[in-house]
């Protein structure tokens, strides 16, 4: 990773030391539209503690990464560049006073990875667009900055921009003069909020109004995207955010403005700067989507207005609470689209047990799995830490926890911690210590159990009947399978509140209806539940019933043998979403073999109203069939689901979802000649499904899928490029050329990403996804060898997020093997990689272990 690596003991030394009072930053990006370096030139107050300045020795340094540094002036005195600053770090020498002046003058850089100052040119418009992305360390790329959280200031920026474009930061917008824009100061925050976004924008402003307040609304995309820019959505959602979160949080909105910006290229799915939050303009639909699509915007967007009070008024000290930053905006957006009374996903519980928590399962069952509460020891650490665990076991955690206090007594708590910490830094320490005042129960050992051991629980019911099919004894097995090879940790029985559902099928409506639900705490091995003893036994058990905990939940043999036919006649979606979860991770841990997952999913997807479960549906059998399935069956499994995605989008209903959701999965393994004529047929209009729009987004679905099979080449590509000569056209296209069957285009498409440092951040992606296909197994088989050569070089020469797509993206998961498994042992024994390296090389490497098995479960009879 360019730059030197922040570590915890520095920060801590460098907190102690430094009080920094505020920022001035004046950038002169005039020159944006035609790229280069830019200047930046930083003032920065700070004071020293007293007994740090006694003997007139203290030291410290300041953060930046630069081409060049002009100039250190320290209180007046110049330091000479060459002397203080190397690789990213200013040394501030024993000069230091009380109060402390430093002004940093320097050229930065313009980046296209999405890190830093990000600069885009539109291919429509060949205007520029440029954002900052800061989150982890990389302010330190725009400006001189002593860059870890609990180092808070203000930050007042000015910055000249080209005539004709709008520059936005975390302060109102004020009005340029001679193409210089002045902002106010911030209040005191992080600077890994900060945020600039800079170009001819297009722009829609609103407000917020309730009870005499006035929030100014803005969104923000670039003129190209505006007629798809459904703005009134965004802010009828924006706008319910804001009523249940200052309900809920009893804390008036805490910054001057709200402000939306959909950019481009942007590697995340947003990001809190504070009251300029940037989102991936993806989110920006050109095309017909789901309504999964939608809810999933409406989420990142609550998301992202959650941190501006918890992460942004109240932050963390140091990154191990990342966590607690990220769980909490994800639990509170989730909540607040289940219980706002306006909103048009109250199942949105059932998508998150659907998604979030399938992420989370699978991250926890990886050799790289951590306590929630993870060990952060310096940057790298935390910047591989961004995963199913930091934000998806976080959240089920404390949805477990506002169950375990109560839901009045968690927002009471969270009230007293926003009041008691405002602008400041916190711990988990403190939180838990609020909570545990409004609740009055002792946290210390559920906070041990939960937040400081890794690794999953599993349910099991145990159930007892008489001759007459009465209930004689019941019973919940806890159990704590062993962590996988390489994780640090003991396995942990927890303390679980949960909810036990007795589900029938009602003969009148043919709906599994519940009939009766017990809430309880299980703790320990074995949880007897007496009040279940004397009664009919039920069609359905289900344990875990409404997700109130975070446990992998199995069903016992009469309730599986039922589900198993009966799946898609749940009444509500929830349960439904609950034992499709349970079926797919029992796929996954060799329990149920691909094609009894296949046959269990064509039972019931029919029946399954939700559609961001279809699709999740969608998407988890094509990876049992790819990666999980007996290769000698795997054919057959492909033409069997091939055969029902068809017959599915001939049935679904014209113009729905549905449709459009079976459309894609139809696309996506479409392989005889017929289904391949059709895709053709589709393109060129000269057959049609009634209802089913060929839009700009499905006919790429089309074209990727006709290129990877060798039917469309550069031609047929370029002429759909031409058609759509957009920044998403160019990201599909690449994928086209680099997904097309022939050792040239792979040979083309791997020099792009491996051997050049050219492709911006979302290009390189795009790359990579048309590369790696399924059934081109034999032609990637040789890039396996190259892979482990390079990937080293590449993780030390690149930046973080491209190195961290390459060493994800190129390894070769496809080939499920035990040579692959040996060469990646070989590698991790030999090549003395980063500790962040080696984490995300284990955790490939285990879901080729955990595809063997599976492949092993599915090939036995």
């Amino acid at each position: 990773m360019p730059g030197t690596n922040l570590t915890r003991e520095e920060a801590q030394q460098r907190a102690k030391l430094l009080t920094v009072d505020s920022y001035e930053i004046d950038l002169d990006l005039s020159g944006a539209q035609e790229g280069g370096n830019y200047r930046s030139v930083t003032t920065v107050r700070f004071e020293v503690a007293a007994d740090g300045v006694e003997d007139g020795t203290a030291e410290s340094f300041i953060d930046l990464v630069a081409p060049t540094v002009h100039e250190v002036t320290l209180n007046g005195d110049a330091l000479d560049p060459a002397e203080v600053f190397q690789d990213s770090r200013i040394a501030l020498p024993g000069l230091l006073a009380g109060r402390n002046v430093l002004r940093v003058a320097a050229d930065c850089a313009y980046t296209n990875t999405g890190e830093g100052l990000h600069r885009f040119v539109d291919p429509v418009d060949q205007q520029a667009y440029l954002y900052t992305q800061f989150e982890v360390p990389d302010a330190r790329r725009v400006f001189a900055s002593f860059e870890q959280p609990d180092l808070k200031a203000t930050f007042q920026f000015t910055v000249k921009a080209p005539e004709g474009w709008t520059v936005v930061s975390n302060s109102p917008t004020p009005e340029p003069k001679d193409n210089v824009w002045e902002f106010e100061p911030t209040p005191r925050i992080s600077s890994y909020i900060t945020a600039l976004i800079i170009g001819p924008y297009h722009s829609v402003h609103s407000v917020y109004e309730k009870d005499g307040q006035t929030v100014p609304l803005g969104i923000y995309c670039r003129p190209s995207l505006a007629e798809y820019l459904d703005s009134d959505a965004i802010f009828e959602v924006t706008r319910q955010g804001f009523e249940w979160f200052q309900e809920k949080f009893d804390y008036a909105y805490p910054f001057e403005k709200y402000d939306q910006l959909f950019v481009p290229e942007f590697n995340a799915g947003a990001m809190e700067n504070a009251g300029a939050v940037t989102i991936r303009d993806q989110y920006v639909f050109r095309s017909k989507v789901t309504d999964a699509a939608y809810e999933l915007r409406a989420e990142t967007i609550l998301h992202e207005l959650a941190h501006m009070w918890f992460g942004d008024l109240v932050t963390m000290e140091w990154w191990n609470d990342l966590w607690l930053n990220e769980s909490f905006a994800t639990y509170t957006s989730i909540a607040c689209q289940a219980a706002h009374p306006e909103s048009r996903w109250p199942h949105s519980w059932t998508t998150f047990a659907n998604s979030m928590k399938t992420w989370a399962y699978r991250q926890d069952q990886l050799p790289s799995t951590h306590p929630i509460m993870a060990e952060i020891n310096d940057l790298e650490d935390v910047l591989v830490n961004f995963d199913g665990i930091t934000y998806a076991k976080g959240a089920s955690v404390l949805k477990q926890l506002v169950a375990y206090v109560g839901e009045d007594e968690f927002f009471r708590g969270v009230q007293a911690y926003f009041k008691a910490h405002a602008f400041g830094n916190t711990r988990l320490s403190d939180l838990l210590g609020a909570l545990e005042e409004t609740s009055g129960r002792d946290l210390k050992t559920w906070s041990k159990k939960w937040l400081q051991t890794a690794g999953i629980n599993v349910l099991r019911p145990e159930i007892q009947t008489d001759e007459n099919g009465v209930i004689t004894s019941f019973s919940i097995r806890q159990e704590a399978p062993a962590l996988p090879t390489g994780a640090k940790g003991e396995p942990t029985l927890r303390p679980h509140r949960i909810a036990v559902g007795l589900y029938d099928l009602d003969d009148d409506s043919g709906k599994l209806v519940r009939d009766e639900r017990i809430e309880l705490d299980v703790d320990g091995e074995l949880t007897a539940v007496p009040q279940l003893t004397g009664r009919r036994r039920p069609d359905v058990v289900l344990l875990n019933d409404d997700d109130l905990s975070y446990a992998k939940v199995r069903l016992d043999e009469k309730s599986l043998a039922f589900v198993t036919e009966h799946l898609g006649d749940f009444e509500s979606s929830l349960p439904r979403a609950l034992s499709w979860a349970s079926a797919w991770d029992m796929t996954r841990d060799a329990e149920l073999p691909t094609r009894d997952y296949l046959s269990l999913v064509l039972s019931g997807i029919g029946k399954e109203s939700d559609i961001g479960v279809v699709q999740s549906l969608h998407r988890q059998v094509k990876l049992a069939i790819d990666l999980y399935a007996d290769p000698i069956a795997r054919e057959a499994l492909l033409t069997r689901w091939t055969d029902a995605t068809l017959a599915y989008l001939r049935a679904a209903t014209a113009g729905s979802d549905h449709q459009l959701a079976w459309a894609r999965a139809f696309a996506a393994t479409a392989r005889t000649p017929e289904q391949l004529d059709l895709l053709e047929a589709l393109l060129d209009g000269s057959q049609t499904i009634e209802g089913l729009v060929v839009d700009t987004e499905l006919r790429w679905a089309f074209v990727e899928r006709l290129a990877a099979v060798g039917r469309f080449d550069e031609a047929e590509i370029a002429g759909e490029y031409e058609r759509d000569k957009t920044a998403a056209g160019e990201r599909h296209a690449a994928t086209a050329r680099a997904a097309r069957p022939t050792p040239e285009a792979k040979a083309e498409a791997w020099a792009s990403v491996v051997e050049s440092d050219k492709l911006p951040n979302a290009l390189q992606e795009a790359v990579i996804g048309g590369f790696v296909q399924t059934d081109q197994r034999e032609l990637l088989a040789p890039y396996a060898d190259t892979y482990f050569e390079v990937v080293k070089g590449i993780w030390e020469s690149r930046s973080h997020e491209m190195a961290q797509q390459i060493a994800v993206g190129l390894y070769p998961a496809v080939q499920v093997s035990e040579e692959t498994l040996l060469k990646t042992d070989t590698w991790l024994a030999s090549a003395e990689p980063s500790a962040a390296l080696r984490r995300l090389i284990s955790e490939n490497r285990a879901g080729v272990e955990r595809a063997l098995k599976a492949q092993a479960a599915d090939a036995r009879p």
